[in-house]
């Protein structure tokens, strides 16, 4: 059916007040129903994530349903032993989160598979732990990270407690696409499902566990436990075990910003709920004012991102992902070659758009530095992989994009490990006089300034993905020799897996294929161009270093500028 046709089924279909009322108002307006029937939600590694609506190209109930249904057939596919396993689900504090859980344990009980579904929203990391704890066969999260409130979505994770592998995505896209009609999926009564022991429901035990593991974080006696500490959990998952975990870790100053302590998937009090952003720690530098904060801490809706704030005897300063990524990694080689537990075939591992400042620090310290696509699941891959061949030892795994893992229990990026652990590094370097500003400058000097950047470009719409690709295929096609008046030295295809060099011979890449080009100049710095795999734009990001912060930041502003004019 084509997308009209698709829109007169739905409205002939019994569908939710809203779902029906939505399809009513946009009625004779072809450019919106194109839009929300076009094409089904894309599935991939990620899972879907998408706007709330009505439609095939919107998160619902019945897009919940058809990925819910792929998944089941997917792990029927893999025997009864997977089904026994069953799926662990959780999910976060967005709009009908709870509702779509519930909706995807009905559907996999349908088929006979056995859900663990949490009672009240909790943060991403505790799936991936839980589904480990579970020996499950797989987990699901209803979350849209920190998308801005319309979006929600379903992500998928395998027995390993990681985002799901390439591999197995693409067999559950088989499944999806073999279904024809989204009404015909069938979904089994929840509570006939509890009586039958295919559904349960699961909380204090495993909030205990994640807690006992975050506890073995504790590396120092030597802290500051008088430290002032503002936290908020930005209306999400993050309030149990970030506050249960200080407190058990002795921090006895912690104030949280209560207007933003409640899950809300409306996020009343900021316009994005995105730690990212300067604007969702106003009401945490309100508190922190008023308490004499030192450190400010906010994660994302499911609480798999971390920003932090630090006071700087004027006003509080955001740090960058790459900048506490940078701290972080200084700190625990630190800490393990004092202590003597530094392994002698540590490895660090990193993306490609992620600054080149931890590399820099891991080989101070003997630590090899390995470098993944964009994406945690990639970084989970290697602590496998280290955990198979022996070949190293797992020391710290982090992307810009204010991800960090320390300890594998968990195999994604983990806030409330990372919250934990800044706290205990700023307490750390309070009893030496230091704030963690005043560390990342000594590490500048040390190893030089680095400066990053990400400029993101939207592409709304069928329109704009049309458009996308052609910018894409135009840089392809016409590979600048220079950018911003420094030579390109090495072009990165990670569509064709080739590296292009300044002599013009190729070199293979080992990543995996994504289309991704990364340009990178004779001065170090470096420009990477990549499609957004969970919202309609294009990322592009840079990286430079110098030898002074004024040095850097110009060549950083040459960059930027110039690929401004470049797509405006």
């Amino acid at each position: 059916m084509n997308f009209t046709e698709l829109y007169q089924q739905w409205r002939n279909e019994e569908l939710p007040d809203n779902l029906k009322e939505e399809l009513n108002r946009i009625e004779g307006d072809p450019a919106a129903i194109e839009d929300r029937f076009y094409q089904h939600l894309s599935f991939g590694t990620a899972g879907m994530r998408g706007v709330l609506g009505a439609g095939t190209n919107r998160m619902n109930l019945f897009t919940i349903r058809r990925a819910a249904e792929g998944l089941a057939c997917y792990i029927e596919s893999k025997g009864e032993e997977a089904k026994k396993r069953g799926v662990v689900i959780a999910y976060d504090t967005r709009h009908f989160s709870k509702a779509f859980a519930v909706e995807t344990a009905r559907v996999l009980g349908a088929h006979g598979v056995s859900t663990y579904v949490y009672k009240e929203p909790r943060p991403t990391p505790q799936l991936s732990f839980t589904v480990r704890a579970l020996n499950a066969f797989a987990g699901v999260v209803i979350t849209a990270s920190h998308n801005p409130k319309q979006y929600n979505g379903f992500k998928v994770y395998g027995e390993d407690g990681a985002q799901l592998v390439p591999s197995a995505a693409k067999e559950i896209v088989r499944h999806m696409k073999k279904i024809e009609n989204l009404f015909g999926i069938e979904a089994a009564d929840a509570e006939v499902l509890e009586t039958q022991g295919l559904l349960h429901w699961i909380l204090e035990e495993f909030d205990e566990a994640y807690l006992e593991r975050l506890m073995t974080l504790k590396e120092r006696s030597d802290l500051d436990f008088g430290l002032h500490i503002v936290y908020t959990p930005l209306h999400g998952t993050g309030y149990v075990p970030v506050t249960g975990g200080l407190q058990a870790f002795g921090f006895a100053n912690v104030h949280v910003v209560e207007a933003q302590a409640s899950p809300d998937g409306s996020f009343p009090t900021v316009a994005y709920p995105n730690p990212e952003e300067p604007a969702a720690f106003e009401l945490a530098m309100e508190l922190g004012q008023k308490t004499g904060a030192d450190l400010l801490l906010a994660t994302d809706p499911d609480a798999d991102r971390l920003g932090v704030a630090v006071w700087n005897g004027e006003q509080y300063v955001l740090l960058t992902g790459n900048q506490l990524g940078a701290l972080l990694l200084h700190y625990l080689l630190e800490t393990k070659k004092e202590q003597g537990t530094l392994p002698e075939n540590g490895a660090m591992v990193k993306t490609i758009v992620t600054s080149e400042m931890g590399a820099a620090i891991a080989r101070k310290y003997g630590v090899e530095t390995i470098n993944t696509l964009t994406g945690f699941k990639y970084i989970a891959e290697k602590i496998e992989e280290f955990e198979k061949t022996g070949a190293h030892t797992f020391v710290f795994g982090y992307e810009e994009s204010y991800g960090y893992l320390i300890e594998p229990f968990v195999r994604d990026k983990d806030a409330v490990q990372v919250a934990i652990k800044v706290a205990e590094m700023a307490a750390h370097y309070a009893t030496k006089g230091k704030t963690l500003l005043d560390v990342l400058e000594d590490l500048y000097k040390e190893f030089g300034y680095y400066r990053e950047a990400l400029v993101s470009k939207v592409f709304e719409g069928k329109d704009g993905q049309v458009e996308m690709r052609a910018l894409l295929y135009g840089l392809r096609s016409h590979l600048p020799k220079e950018i911003a008046g420094v030579p390109v030295v090495r072009v990165e295809d990670y569509l064709s897996g080739t590296a292009l060099l300044k002599d013009g011979s190729t070199a293979a890449l080992a990543l995996p294929q994504e289309n991704v080009l990364k340009f990178v100049l004779a001065d170090e710095s470096w420009v990477t161009i990549r499609p957004s795999g969970t919202e309609p734009k294009c990322k592009f990001y840079f990286g430079v270093v110098k030898e002074s912060k004024e040095a850097a930041e110009k060549r950083l502003q040459e960059l930027t500028g110039w690929f401004q004019h470049f797509i405006s």
